[in-house]
């Protein structure tokens, strides 16, 4: 998994709030003139792979939530969800200003102030919240009433609340070379647990021993200062969800949120795309012959024609799994300088105001249009629609009639 969670500091204090986007649609009336007027629009240089940047806020389809910036980072770093699972919250932000979210195993923190040692954002050490309620004084109050006690509190609760208690280090056998005794947290660790814990990083994934082992209805158990580890005759050591368990335990909300315009998480997101081919040509001449556009699925490419020259090409972003753009030969029928798209694709619903340089080719909402919420073309994250980079979208506004044919295929 990991073999290390000390993390790097991070410097600025991140938004939580989405940039905000003003504008008001306007509708574009075309006509002989509005051609005329484009017909000296300039060459588009085909976007450079040095524009490309990775998403800074992620969704994650699997449990309905999103991941933002420093805990992307800490996620992907930390080998995302096979060792923290998947954020079942959303960020929290406490009184203390200190900021929370829980993961399937695991609660990430971002502290501004920063801890003892300057690092701001880290993985807590939640396994100290499993402790039961005043362990000393369970064990006290056992001791000074006996049989009467038993009545009311199970010998299995008092071991429980035993294995919370250090360990003397003279306690473990130094002969057994299946126990290890751990001195940072004076507790020892053992058996098919020691052999998890070794697997994979020690105290750097899991923290080192809070408890011993304690046996709970027939499943042993043994907390660690990141996570539990449970066993039970049968099946293999595995890890306790506990930040779910956690979260049930504050009544934390863990009900999906809407995705809007987030990319669903993939590591493809982050490889950046290799630089397109250089464009063939020397730009848009009018009255040179027709104007057309190419764009290719497979690649998230668009080339733009006069004839059979090409007279521009990007990298695009096209519709995601279920939400497709379709295949097949369309043509421009409305155009749009700035529109406010709304509506419901496959159950999810969307919301994005003053969308430049809109050109509609279906009658169903697909369209051509620019992309000022992201800068991760080449990789698919649309809700069906084509998205470019604004400044190529409005060249190729400036040049594409009602009526432009756009041929999309794989």
């Amino acid at each position: 998994m990991i073999a290390d969670t000390a993390i790097q500091a991070y410097g600025d204090v991140r938004s939580r709030t989405r940039r905000k986007r003003h504008g008001s649609a306007v509708a574009v009336v075309f006509a002989a003139l509005a051609l005329v007027a484009t017909m000296f629009a300039p060459f588009a240089p085909a976007a450079s792979a040095e524009e490309w940047s990775a998403p800074r806020t992620v969704y994650i389809d699997a449990t309905g939530h999103s991941l933002d910036q420093a805990f992307l980072d800490l996620w992907r770093d930390g080998n995302g969800a096979e060792s923290y699972g998947n954020p079942i919250t959303a960020e929290i932000t406490l009184e203390n200003g200190h900021i929370v979210q829980y993961f399937q195993y695991a609660r990430f923190e971002y502290w501004p102030e920063g801890d003892a040692n300057g690092v701001h954002t880290f993985i807590a050490n939640i396994g100290e919240e499993l402790r039961p309620i005043s362990v000393t004084r369970s064990i006290a109050t056992w001791n000074s009433t006996g049989e009467s006690q038993k009545s009311t509190r199970s010998e299995e609760s008092l071991r429980i609340s035993q294995a919370w208690l250090p360990l003397a280090a003279d306690a473990v056998n130094p002969d057994d070379e299946n126990v290890r005794y751990i001195e940072e947290t004076q507790h020892s660790v053992g058996g098919g647990f020691r052999s998890f814990w070794e697997a994979t990083g020690e105290a750097g994934y899991l923290g080192n021993p809070l408890t011993e082992e304690y046996v709970q209805d027939g499943t042993t158990y043994q907390v660690f200062e990141r996570g539990q580890l449970a066993w039970k005759s049968g099946e293999d050591v595995h890890m306790i969800p506990v930040g779910k368990v956690l979260a049930d335990k504050y009544r934390i909300d863990q009900q999906p949120t809407a995705q809007g315009d987030l990319p669903s998480y993939s590591e493809d997101l982050f490889i950046p795309p290799p630089p397109p081919e250089p464009a063939v040509g020397g730009g848009y001449v009018p009255g040179a012959g027709e104007v057309w556009i190419d764009i290719n699925l497979s690649a998230q490419h668009m080339a733009v024609y006069q004839g059979d020259t090409i007279i521009g090409d990007t990298y695009v972003s096209t519709g995601r799994p279920g939400f497709d753009t379709p295949t097949g030969t369309y043509y421009i029928n409305s155009k749009y300088e700035s529109d406010d798209m709304e509506g419901t694709i496959g159950g999810e619903y969307y919301n994005v105001p003053a969308v430049p340089y809109a050109m509609y080719f279906t009658g169903v909402g697909h369209a051509i249009h620019g992309a000022y919420w992201h800068n991760n073309f080449g990789a698919v994250m649309s809700h069906g629609c084509v998205n470019l980079p604004v400044g190529f979208s409005e060249w190729l506004f400036s040049i594409s009639p009602v009526g432009t044919r756009v041929v999309i295929h794989y």
